[in-house]
């Protein structure tokens, strides 16, 4: 795809988290907003998937660590074909398969997730028995920099740095942002860079919303050999919606019906100037 239609597509993937979260009036839009560019070109031009047969054999694996920002996971994975777009509707309804955490039973999700920490644990699981088993597919894990204050995650990275899995590319979220204010006033795990240097890991550094940048970074991920792979992606919490970019307050709530429409007329707007170009 064009940098053109991937920034289509991410509008339209921002659209379905907004959607989704407003319909269930609960959820995590800010985050899944930050991670959405990030979300579309994994899915539409990085990894080797197949809506159509979403357990082929050698598929590349994605493991989503922030599980609670899947409405931005869901609404990529409609747009891919791997279930219906109307289906965001349902998020976290009773009896929807879209429940507020990646369940293995929705089509296209490799790992249940939600417990922090626990997500780039299983990515590393993932990658060393590929390894083991002689195959060549890759795995992906997209992290939160507030999740990073969990230990779990360096001890992941500690492990999968000792055994240089160079089939594993950690996408870092990297907002600023968490349910509880800044990283600084919470609890900052910076510095990133140095601390995935420490535990052997290639380190990239990007604008998470430009797709030059992003492309790079998974070409030279992809090329890196006898190690894994940390992208830094540097984003913008809410990105795309006026009144969430930048706020923590969107972490974990949703948009009134009247939020609804001003999230909606923003991104009807980013839309019609992408068409113009």
């Amino acid at each position: 795809m064009t940098n053109l239609e991937l920034q289509k597509m991410a509008n339209e993937v921002r659209k379905g988290i907004v959607t989704a979260v407003h319909s269930a009036k609960a959820g995590h839009p800010g985050g899944s907003l930050s991670a959405a560019d990030i979300y579309t070109y994994l899915y539409f031009e990085e990894m080797n998937i197949d809506p159509k047969n979403p357990q082929k054999e050698d598929r590349d694996r994605f493991v989503l660590s922030k599980g609670h920002t899947a409405p931005g996971l869901y609404s990529a994975l409609a747009n891919r074909g791997y279930f219906p777009v109307e289906d965001l509707k349902t998020l976290r309804k009773l009896g929807s398969y879209l429940q507020g955490h990646p369940c293995v039973h929705i089509p296209g999700v490799d790992m249940s997730s939600g417990s922090l920490g626990q997500g780039i644990s299983a990515a590393v699981g993932m990658a060393l028995g590929a390894k083991i088993q002689g195959k060549s597919n890759r795995v992906y894990c997209l992290i939160g920099d507030g999740e990073a204050e969990e230990g779990q995650v360096w001890e992941a990275a500690m492990f999968a740095g000792h055994k240089k899995l160079d089939n594993l590319c950690v996408i870092l979220d990297y907002n600023g942002l968490q349910i509880d204010g800044t990283l600084e006033e919470v609890c900052s795990a910076e510095p990133f860079a140095d601390k995935f240097k420490a535990f052997r890991f290639h380190v990239i550094e990007i604008n998470a919303h430009d797709f030059d940048e992003i492309r790079a970074a998974f070409k030279e991920a992809r090329e890196t050999k006898g190690q894994p792979t940390v992208i830094i992606a540097h984003s913008i919490k809410g990105k795309g919606v006026s009144f969430m970019e930048n706020n923590c307050g969107w972490h974990g709530k949703a948009p009134n019906d009247e939020e609804y429409a001003i999230a909606m007329a923003d991104l009807e707007k980013v839309g019609e100037a992408l068409c113009q170009k």
